[in-house]
């Protein structure tokens, strides 16, 4: 079964902030805008669970946006990386407390 392809164009509001919208392009019409990357974190994984998680993400952005926000944009999605990187690390780690104490 081939990926389903989800646009994710990066877009400003006339206030200057930027958001995300993401568009299913395997249904007419569907899209979902998001206001940070936690929001788009949950609703690519809510979307690609519809599919089977067999997606590809393709990203864009209009022209409106601003060479700031799209570093904004990245920054935040570099920190969610690292987030869930440390919270899978930290799984691994169940036979250890928080503070690195063995559990018993």
């Amino acid at each position: 079964m081939a990926a389903v392809i989800f646009e994710s164009i990066i877009k400003a509001n006339p206030i200057g902030r930027w958001y995300i919208e993401i568009r299913d392009t395997s249904e007419e019409g569907e899209s979902q805008i998001c206001l940070d990357i936690n929001e788009y974190a949950t609703k690519i994984e809510d979307m690609g669970a519809e599919h089977g998680g067999n997606v590809e993400v393709v990203w864009s952005q209009e022209e409106n946006v601003t060479p700031v926000q799209i570093n904004e944009v990245r920054m935040e999605m570099k920190a969610y990386e690292q987030k869930l990187k440390e919270e899978q690390e930290n799984q691994g780690n169940a036979s250890h407390e928080m503070d690195g104490s063995p559990k018993f």
